[in-house]
């Protein structure tokens, strides 16, 4: 595999804040186009902006639309059928959570976490791989809570785990056609993912432990770009991350739900 970052074309989706503007920022110094996807216009252009204050001959390209929706995914695809370069990076970025039980869940969220964590991600890279020109990478952003089950976070962990095992298959399908796939599977990271996962009465989850795992977004992203380049199936940011994911992997199933077990009524014990 022959996949470069230098002079490439890609597509960032979620890319007004967080770690889809900070993939944004690092691709800049070298990119030759970056096509920028979010439903915020305002915060899309002050990302535009950033770059090209640092960047001036780097083509920024801005596409407002809901990635969750056909007709967001219809608008991307006009828009990259319109860029002077064809690209030949995907990156699936955008996601969401929802802390709290599932029986408690608005079911508009729970329907919103599988459009866009989900079929956004899958839908979008089915019309954009017909327009990739090889050789070329796609990295969806995973987690490392698609590696576990996750009480009060049961939508998004089984989500992420869908992209993971997506990616890993997608990868061998694409090998001989010189399309690199990785996943990302991050720890907890600074963005505004807890701040919207936050239900409107304040719900949140534990965070105990999280400290050991928590990088910053930089981290992650150089992570993924270089993991990507490398040819690398799957990577897990940062020294606690790395630990944990193999740790539960081979933890046996049934400790593992003792743990969960113990650790989630514990937590609700304290609540009530």
């Amino acid at each position: 595999m022959n996949f470069s970052l230098t002079h490439c074309s890609a597509i960032i989706t979620g890319a007004s804040s967080g770690l889809g503007a900070e993939f944004a920022r690092q691709l800049a110094p070298t990119a030759k186009s970056l096509l920028l996807v979010a439903r915020r216009e305002e915060a899309l252009n002050q990302v535009k902006a950033e770059l090209l204050s640092k960047h001036a001959d780097l083509q920024v390209h801005l596409c407002v639309a809901d990635v969750a929706t056909d007709e967001g995914r219809a608008r991307i695809v006009e828009s990259i059928d319109h860029l002077d370069h064809k690209p030949n990076l995907l990156i699936n970025n955008a996601g969401i959570g929802d802390y709290g039980s599932f029986a408690s869940a608005d079911p508009a969220k729970l329907r919103g976490q599988i459009d866009l964590n989900v079929t956004a991600l899958v839908l979008l890279t089915h019309a954009v791989l017909a327009r990739l020109v090889a050789p070329a990478g796609i990295l969806n952003v995973s987690s490392l809570a698609g590696n576990v089950p996750m009480p009060d976070l049961a939508v998004y962990g089984a989500s992420k785990a869908f992209v993971t095992s997506f990616s890993e298959a997608l990868r061998v399908e694409l090998l001989d056609k010189n399309i690199v796939v990785t996943a990302l599977c991050p720890g907890p990271t600074p963005t505004n993912f807890s701040k919207n996962a936050k239900r409107a009465d304040g719900a949140d989850t534990n965070r105990s432990g999280q400290g050991l795992l928590r990088i910053a977004p930089g981290v992650v992203v150089r992570a993924g770009l270089d993991a990507l380049v490398n040819d690398c199936a799957c990577v897990f940011p940062g020294t606690g991350v790395s630990i944990a994911a193999p740790v539960f992997r081979i933890m046996p199933r049934s400790l593992m739900r003792w743990a969960l077990k113990r650790r989630y009524h514990k937590d609700h014990q304290a609540e009530s």
